[in-house]
């Protein structure tokens, strides 16, 4: 098989795969009718299975695939997996007619150098991104020779951790097509015996399920099996569909004799710790809430349903007060309260009456409430025995008062002083998420996103719950003195009903005969020690019961635990401490062959030169860990006027033109939560062309314009002109310039294009397209690229700006078109059924003379059915 085929495969997230010809994945692609049941485009994925063994709580998964292209000519074979957050990948092979090419882990630079390698030579570019809340999604394609057989497998590991009293494994099942043998094989150790095991669809009715799900559990082991039949698979007796897209879950629990349990298997131990039947500790919690003008409208009320019944469930023993922030701060009280049934009921009242204004003080906000807690403490306001919490909800940045990240973490460490944890909750995308989560980790809390889905009010209560029940607080975990070495995290702050401490490390020398733990911790009535003690005789006798469980489970998750806890404490890190945290996770990384954000999996072809490989790694939230630059997906309008719209979750894209008279002014992208608007002047050929039997037109103006910066930017092919504060400045295409002021940069590069940013999140990019002077029918005219959104608003709209936010379509029944080359199909989007045709456009970012292809399904009639309105809703008097 001919080299070429090998693709680059890298990660990053909230990328998609650049747009190239159709769907790749197997698991999306429509065939014809006639073809065998089960076949697709000529590929038939005759098995998928899912097994997976779990020791401990520690999640071993394999994912194996094996397809077939029955085809008589080559064909793009997919394999798609999405796989928890929380889970580091361990190997990937690949199986190709008997052959197997096995990964090996290396350091992440590799990636970058083989990723841009590969990108220059044009080899295909895989990405693996972020897939909602829980999920990140892992593709791959190779393409398949007629008549052959490629097996994919994919070997990942988690560490299981548990919420509201039991541990939850999370399957995505999506093959979306019949698959003759599909399963999901489960099996579970547990030392200490499985008290509960349960397992659901979400895709398939409980009629439907029928035979095709078998759970069982005795004493330490416990089966999960799940093998639909194509009948179980199929959504109606005569459907082709499959049925199979949703999630499987299974949940569990252990049981609890004692309050902790530690197992001790070839030199490295394992202690979990999670008491039952402790009174609550009492809490005072100062709810820090964002009112500013961006969480108007479905935000605010969603918090305010979620407060209420918040309200409900605190105890008479808590304290609490309302912090709210925008341009200034407000309280309810002016200190803590406690909530008895009066107070209670006055605070839903306030809660009630909450409305947005103005701006976004982070800083003041926090400050006052950590302010309260101390002083309410100070004075004897709340009870000598109960805890303090500070749970912030933001929507946005800070952009008033004190608005650098780095001071206001500065501020609320030094304003807490290592005394209570303080929550983060980011609602929505259009934050600084990584500067929440590194505030919320130094301050020994955790940061959470609250998605912007129809039930964020759930997911508000829900972390309010995990946090609601503290039992111990001043937690101590301690071991025998010099007999451990690479101890994880052994102090916590609170241990919270329903959820569990884990502690692992490696023992000095392995003849130890006992082992002693002691825990320590400060409860609602007094101090409590519990003391685990381990017979290692016993313990050895115990684990021979565990016939199906991979080796050494402990050894990988003390490694998986202490790469997780480095990688945390790395966010806050800065100069030396930061390069000896990053050695020591890439040395555990690539010595236990996990894919962390430090590393890579390589997966070489033996006779293949170096640079043809696919590459693996792992996404994250925090951009430093990354090395790839970032793989926005995008929009932009070039040409005449052609609007291309990437869909990176469809690995495709739309595209649609605007036919309109020279002189029209088109809105491109409004949003009134930032204040950005962009708008387009289009201008015509000088002259109809001989063959064209219209008059061509594109854009000869752009107006971009943010109204909380009072900035304006007009840009025409021959100057750009710059307003701030209504004092002008005017720049020739023929400079290389740049412009920085707060939250602003320009950057224009002679005779190439101009780049503009609006802090970090907001990046447009306009190319200037030059022809031939003394050309009889063609004049210069602009291009407009968006390559980053992501602190748009949800509220954004426009030509291009209302596909800002993710939005589905499906595309079937391709069939020949008027033209050979270029085949029609049925799109569904937002409930339209519209006929489109395969075409490409150009992407000039790169290269304004030449550009990439970039292929799309072109939306007829002005993109009617694809964009809101009809395209003359678009047309406003002026540029500004």
């Amino acid at each position: 098989m001919a080299s070429a085929w090998w693709p680059c495969l890298i990660l990053a997230l909230l990328s998609g795969l650049a747009a190239s010809g159709f769907p790749r994945s197997p698991f999306l692609l429509l065939g014809k009718r006639s073809l065998p049941e089960g076949v697709a485009n000529g590929v038939e994925v005759y098995s998928t299975k899912i097994n997976s063994k779990v020791t401990s709580r520690f999640a071993h998964n394999v994912v194996t695939t094996r397809a077939v292209n029955r085809a008589d000519t080559a064909k793009e074979v997919s394999f798609d997996v999405e796989l928890p957050k929380t889970a580091f990948i361990t190997n990937f092979t690949l199986t190709i007619d008997g052959v197997t090419y096995p990964g090996n882990v290396k350091e992440k630079e590799v990636a970058k150098k083989q990723y841009e390698k590969a990108i220059s030579q044009g080899k295909t570019a895989g990405l693996v991104k972020a897939s909602g809340r829980k999920l990140e999604k892992f593709t791959v394609s190779v393409n398949v020779a007629a008549g052959s057989k490629v097996t994919f497998e994919l070997t990942y590991e988690e560490l299981l951790k548990r919420h509201k009293g039991k541990y939850e494994m999370y399957l995505k099942v999506q093959p979306k097509q019949l698959i003759k043998h599909f399963e999901i094989d489960v099996d579970i150790f547990e030392p200490q015996g499985i008290s509960m095991l349960d397992a659901e669809a979400s895709f398939i009715t409980n009629d439907l399920l029928g035979s095709a799900l078998t759970k069982s559990f005795s004493g330490k082991k416990g089966h999960v099996s799940f093998k639909p039949s194509l009948d179980q698979q199929r959504s109606c007796p005569t459907c082709t569909d499959s049925l199979l897209n949703g999630d499987f879950t299974i949940t569990y629990d252990v049981n609890r004799e004692s309050p902790g349990n530690v197992q001790i298997v070839n030199g490295y131990f394992v202690h979990f710790f999670a008491p039952q039947g402790l009174p609550v500790v009492p809490k005072n919690v100062a709810f820090v809430i964002d009112i500013s003008g961006s969480m108007a409208g479905r935000k605010l009320e969603q918090t305010k349903e979620a407060l209420l019944r918040i309200l409900e469930d605190m105890k008479k023993e808590d304290y609490l007060n309302f912090i709210l922030f925008s341009g200034d701060v407000s309280t309810w009280k002016e200190h803590l309260v406690q909530a008895t049934p009066e107070n209670l009921q006055e605070a839903r009242t306030f809660v009630k009456s909450m409305e947005d204004k103005g701006m976004t003080n982070i800083n003041d906000g926090l400050l006052r409430g950590i302010s309260m807690l101390n002083k309410a403490r100070e004075e004897h306001r709340v009870p000598e025995r109960s805890t303090s919490i500070v749970i912030m909800l933001t929507d946005g940045d800070a952009n008033v008062g004190e608005s650098r990240p780095e001071k206001i973490q500065e501020n609320v460490r030094n304003a807490i002083g290592g005394k209570f944890p303080l929550y983060n909750l980011g609602f929505g995308n259009n934050l600084n998420y990584n500067f929440l989560e590194n505030m919320a980790l130094e301050n020994h809390g955790f940061a959470r996103r609250i998605y912007e889905d129809s039930d964020a009010d759930l997911q508000l209560q829900g972390f309010y719950e995990e946090v609601a029940n503290p039992l111990l607080t001043g937690v101590e975990m301690e071991y025998p003195e010099n007999a451990i070495l690479g101890l994880t995290q052994n102090t916590y702050q609170h241990f919270y009903d329903g959820s569990e401490i884990v502690v692992a490390g490696h023992l000095v020398g392995e003849d130890v005969n006992s082992f002693k733990a002691d825990v320590k911790g400060h409860g609602a009535a007094n101090d409590l020690t519990f003391t685990e003690e381990v017979d290692m005789k016993e313990m050895e006798k115990a684990l021979q019961e565990r016939d199906y469980i991979f080796g050494n489970y402990i050894e990988r998750l003390w490694a998986y635990l202490t790469i997780e806890q480095l990688l945390e404490k790395r966010k806050n890190a800065h100069g030396e401490e930061k390069e000896n945290l990053t050695a020591q996770a890439l040395d555990l990384s690539l010595k236990y062959h996990f894919v962390t954000p430090l590393t890579s999996m390589v997966v070489t072809k033996p006779e293949d030169n170096e640079d043809e490989r696919a590459i693996a790694d792992k996404p994250g939230e925090d951009a430093e860990a990354s090395y790839q630059p970032p793989q926005n997906p995008y929009y932009y309008v070039d040409g005449d006027p052609h609007f291309i719209i990437q869909v990176p979750e469809k690995d495709d894209a739309l595209c649609f033109n605007i036919n309109e008279a020279p002189g029209t002014v088109l809105r491109l992208i409004q949003d009134p939560v930032t204040g950005l608007t962009v708008n387009g002047q289009i201008v015509g050929d000088k002259r109809s062309s001989p063959d064209s039997k219209t008059r061509k037109t594109y854009f000869g103006k752009l107006g971009i314009a943010n109204a909380q910066m009072d900035f304006q930017v007009e840009v025409t092919t021959e100057k750009i002109t710059l307003w701030n504060r209504a004092v002008p400045s005017t720049f020739s295409w023929l400079d290389t310039v740049t412009v920085t002021q707060d939250g602003l940069s320009m950057m224009i590069n002679r005779k190439k294009n101009m780049v503009v940013s609006f802090g970090d999140g907001v990046t447009f990019v306009v190319v200037l397209h030059q022809v031939w002077k003394k050309h009889p029918v063609h004049r210069d005219f602009l291009g407009f690229y968006v390559v980053d959104s992501h602190r748009m608003s949800a509220q954004t709209h426009g030509l291009l700006g209302q596909f800002f936010q993710p939005f589905d379509f499906k595309v079937f029944d391709i069939r020949p078109g008027s033209d050979p080359t270029k085949p029609d199909a049925t799109l569904m989007v937002k409930n339209h059924q519209l006929t489109v045709t395969r075409g490409s456009q150009r992407d000039y970012r790169k290269d304004a003379s030449i550009g990439t292809k970039v292929v799309c399904w072109f939306v007829h009639n002005n993109g009617e059915g694809l964009i809101d309105g009809v395209h003359t809703d678009y047309i406003v008097p002026n540029l500004f």
